[in-house]
């Protein structure tokens, strides 16, 4: 995917721009997309395993380059806490601020956060649960400015802006963005994560197993069928979805549903943060 991203820059250095926003969106942001998730595999040490821990925070580095911004190191640190204390109030970044869910209540409202998603998920944690800054995050956007600057200056603002643009893009008004809202908001009251077993999964490193993927977070994301067809008397009767698409709309339309239908909860004794 990396290569995929370097050639499509190289073609679009001498587009005109309509037809850089065209595949910004329709290619770039899917690959863009597709690379979070896989800088998600990478947090979990899926890809050289536990035992190289630095190689993965390394390659996860290397798979943060096309993506224009840098966003590998710190994710892993506030994704671990996600695991260890899901939903916890005030340690969870991933729990909508109070302001998200005040706001943006109504269905147009709505609408507009699926659209600025890659803006709240860049700042929450500066609101909810600010950390210092490691040496990793500082080597982390050093490469990734080098980067951005290297683009610039082979092939011009064009090809800057589809890097941009396609990671914006695919993270905010897009099909595979369905997963953000699929995997734990409550469209069922009881029911705190979810499933997707559509074809998206082959995008996206089969983060739709998602009920899978939190029992077992360190099963790499290619195994998570295998959980799920070994687990099957466990899994097959949860609910779950086969669309993505469908969970944009439908939070978008049913008015029982906002940042707010999320479970929160107030954490005891010792909370151990990465």
């Amino acid at each position: 995917m990396v290569v995929a991203q370097l050639t499509a820059f190289y073609l679009v250095r001498d587009l005109d721009w309509k037809w850089v926003v065209f595949w910004a969106y329709v290619f770039g942001s899917c690959i863009s997309h597709s690379m979070t998730l896989a800088i998600h595999e990478i947090s979990h040490n899926s890809a050289f395993g536990n035992g190289r821990a630095m190689w993965n925070r390394w390659f996860g580095i290397f798979a943060n380059l096309p993506l224009g911004l840098p966003y590998s190191i710190s994710f892993k640190r506030y994704h671990m806490d996600h695991h260890r204390y899901l939903g916890g109030d005030g340690i969870d970044v991933d729990i909508p601020t109070n302001f998200e869910g005040w706001f943006f209540c109504t269905r147009f409202r709505k609408f507009i956060w699926i659209v600025l998603q890659p803006f709240f998920y860049a700042i929450r944690p500066l609101c909810i649960n600010p950390k210092p800054i490691t040496r990793l995050e500082i080597i982390n956007l050093l490469a990734q400015l080098s980067f951005d600057i290297v683009i610039y200056y082979l092939w011009g603002a064009k090809s800057l802006f589809y890097m941009l643009a396609g990671s914006v893009l695919g993270l905010g008004l897009h099909p595979i963005s369905g997963h953000f809202i699929a995997e734990h908001y409550m469209f069922l009251k009881g029911h705190e994560t979810y499933s997707y077993y559509g074809p998206l999964n082959l995008l996206t490193f089969n983060v739709g197993y998602h009920n899978e993927h939190h029992d077992f977070p360190n099963i790499p994301g290619k195994s998570l069928p295998l959980v799920k067809k070994i687990a099957a008397e466990y899994y097959d009767n949860l609910p779950q979805y086969n669309s993505w698409i469908k969970v944009l709309y439908d939070f978008v339309m049913d008015d029982t549903i906002s940042p707010y239908s999320r479970m929160k909860r107030q954490l005891k004794g010792e909370v151990k943060q990465d």
